[in-house]
């Protein structure tokens, strides 16, 4: 089990965290002032594993990744803070969710660099390094939290030392459902699929065109959404414009009646097809928990047009729409340092047989022992 003991609080603490959850390697130093209550980012260096074209990111491709730049990623986020090793108070790694070996892999530095330098771990979850990064940087207090990154779809609101869950989806994240959708359109994957997905969904409305909303399934079930089915039917439709393609250069014509479908279309669609239904379930969370904030985390949160619908969404209720750009969006270290300097302050550390991962760390699991009611 990990254990809590008495930790100084005074003066500035640094924590070094690491973030490798996915194909992002994070490494970052933060810095937390518990007396005046400051906190300052010293350093958050990032290093992405992007695959080809139409393809996705393999675990084990993935953890080749982590451990072949961990080193000089770490390094370099020293060097940036100006922060030697015996300065930290500890050493902050992801123990989950996400893939089993890209996590396994930073962790294993993780436990390497505490031996090394003499510093206890503390094992973070990965959302709540989300929520508390997007609370620092928003300025947000208490509000409804929408979580949307690649691996993970959840509706959160804080209550008695708990990031209560209330809604999520209940197969794929939504993340996930537009990148996999970006291999089908064999779109590329650098800087990443989902940007790219919402640069094509922009051209739909270009230059006064109309864009174009297709047919899609909605797929809300009470506070839960579903996901997989939507992708199923998108690639439907994406085949269906693959043949129109082959159809229009072999000098044919399309038959009367016949919609012209075009990537900007079916990415505009798939967009606002998905963002609607996250709207309709956080819409809902603010009614029951008497909220007028909304904060978007993760790594889909960098959607401009999410932010605008859920925005006005919020407007409509007479509140607002907090979120934050890619440096804090996207994966990163800070957001690990974080949370897990937090949790140290209030006397938690990972003892080094605890310190495995586990890809179903559950976002309600985690006491929230550094807020109070």
């Amino acid at each position: 089990m990990s254990k809590r003991t008495t930790h100084p609080t005074s003066g500035p603490l640094y924590a070094l965290g690491l973030e490798g959850s996915a194909n992002k390697l994070g490494i970052g130093v933060l810095s937390h002032d518990p007396t005046a209550s400051t906190t300052t980012i010293l350093s958050n260096v990032r290093h992405t594993f992007v695959s080809p074209p139409g393809t996705g990111f393999l675990p084990k491709d993935t953890a080749l990744h982590h451990r072949r730049h961990f080193a000089p990623v770490a390094l370099a986020a020293l060097r940036d803070a100006g922060i030697r090793p015996d300065q930290l108070s500890c050493i902050c790694f992801t123990q989950g969710p996400g893939m089993g070996a890209p996590l396994t892999s930073v962790a294993v530095g993780a436990r390497a660099l505490s031996l090394l330098w003499d510093k206890p771990l503390v094992g973070v979850n990965h959302c709540v390094g989300h929520i508390e990064m997007g609370r620092v940087i928003t300025g947000a207090s208490n509000p409804v939290v929408l979580y949307v990154s690649g691996g993970n779809t959840q509706v959160i609101a804080y209550a008695s030392q708990r990031y209560r869950i209330f809604g999520e989806t209940l197969d794929i994240a939504v993340g996930n459902c537009i990148d996999r959708f970006a291999r089908t359109l064999r779109i590329p994957n650098d800087p990443f699929p989902g940007y790219n997905v919402e640069q094509l969904a922009k051209k739909a409305s270009e230059n006064g065109r109309t864009p174009v909303l297709l047919d899609l399934p909605y797929a809300v079930k009470g506070m839960d959404c579903s996901f997989s089915g939507i992708l199923a039917a998108a690639d439907i439709m994406a085949a269906q414009m693959f043949a129109q393609d082959k159809v229009l250069a072999e000098g044919g014509s399309l038959k009367d009646g016949e919609v012209r479908i075009t990537p900007a279309d079916l990415c505009f669609t798939l967009q606002e097809n998905v963002f609607a239904m996250l709207v309709e379930i956080t819409e809902r969370a603010m009614a029951h928990v008497g909220s007028r904030q909304v904060l978007v985390v993760g790594g889909v949160g960098c959607n401009e047009r999410l932010q605008e619908m859920m925005g006005q969404m919020a407007a409509d209720r007479g509140g607002s729409v907090y979120a934050t750009d890619e440096r804090f969006c996207i994966d990163n270290g800070i957001m690990i340092a974080l949370a897990g300097l937090l949790a140290w302050e209030t006397g938690y550390e990972t003892k080094l047989e605890d310190s495995m991962c586990t890809q179903r760390f559950r976002t309600d699991e985690v006491h929230i022992a550094w807020r109070e009611d």
